[in-house]
């Protein structure tokens, strides 16, 4: 063998070798390896739920397997703190809780920054939260809370915890009109809804999801929701704002977000595939299923929502010197 045949034989040889390299580096997304969605709450809960409804359709219209991986822990900020710090290559995304917009005023040490470190998707949808009574509590209706609210030193209400949404939306409902509630927090729904139904606490709020189960069962009372709208699932149940506080809006929501620096196509698909699958009627009826609008739109309009409710939430911390547990 000549010398110019032996080098086009070691030639033909390392791009043979080399082959499966460049097509592996050329792959695009998202064939490469499976796409995990961390839900950043344990298993049972909204946000489990919320990614477990999400991962068929999603794998279906990626035509990739989704997994989804609970990761739970200080009001969801472990598991989003991991996302925050993967890598950047549309494999690792994070369905995350309301408590993603509350997390940095209440826990100012986490090691990760919400608005630089993460990249909104996409909002998945939006819930009421419901203020609910005891079925042998006094309280008959909203306007009975507020009056023993503002005669009394503290109407107890319990919450799934210390600086979650619904212990922030009573402080900035009793704080804007000099009404008293006293807040008693528990660790998660399950604690408050045993608490509730029982008739420990006289009042609860939690998202429909949480709440609605208890309701229909004829255990607890529905006073009022905490969005500008009606729910349609209990459409009897008057708003905060119809019932004399204008303007007051305090939803529930859910959303898909990603490490900071996840390529613009990228963001692009995996927003395109969680729209189209919020449109099939299987997922948006398993949603509402769970008290839960579909919302939807892009990852621009996600930021501008986030940010306003990070904005909004600071505010109601530092006001009411809430801390973290």
């Amino acid at each position: 063998m000549n010398i110019r045949t032996l080098l086009t034989f070691i030639g033909a040889a390392c791009t043979l070798a080399l082959a499966p390299l460049t097509a592996a580096a050329q792959t695009p997304w998202p064939k490469a390896q499976p796409i995990k969605l961390v839900a950043v709450f344990p298993p049972g809960g909204s946000v489990d739920q919320v990614a477990r409804i999400l991962q068929p359709a999603l794998q279906q219209l990626l035509g990739q397997a989704v997994v989804v991986d609970n990761k739970g822990g200080a009001s969801g900020s472990i598991g989003t703190g991991q996302v925050a710090k993967a890598e950047p290559d549309g494999y690792t995304f994070a369905v995350v809780f309301d408590t993603h917009a509350v997390n940095p005023a209440l826990q100012p040490a986490m090691p990760f920054d919400t608005r630089k470190d993460l990249a909104p998707v996409a909002i998945i949808g939006t819930s009421a939260m419901v203020l609910a009574a005891h079925v042998d509590s006094p309280y008959k209706t909203f306007g009975d809370a507020v009056t023993a609210a503002r005669a009394r030193n503290g109407v107890p209400y319990g919450t799934i915890g210390n600086g979650s949404l619904g212990h922030l939306a009573v402080s900035l409902l009793g704080r804007a009109n000099n009404l008293t509630f006293q807040h008693v927090p528990y660790r998660g729904g399950g604690p408050l809804m045993n608490d509730a139904v029982a008739g420990h606490v006289p009042l609860s709020i939690g998202s429909v999801f949480l709440l609605k189960p208890h309701i229909e069962s004829g255990k607890l009372r529905p006073l009022a929701v905490t969005t500008s709208q009606r729910v349609a699932t209990l459409p009897n149940v008057p708003t905060v704002a119809e019932s004399g506080f204008a303007g007051f809006d305090a939803p529930a929501w859910w959303a898909v977000v990603a490490p900071a620096r996840v390529p613009a196509a990228v963001m692009k698909q995996m927003n395109d595939a969680i729209n189209a699958a919020l449109k099939q009627p299987d997922v948006a009826a398993r949603l509402a299923g769970q008290g839960i609008e579909v919302r939807g739109g892009t990852p621009d309009a996600a930021r501008t929502f986030i940010d306003g409710q990070i904005t909004t939430w600071a505010k109601v911390v530092k006001d009411n010197d809430i801390k973290a547990d």
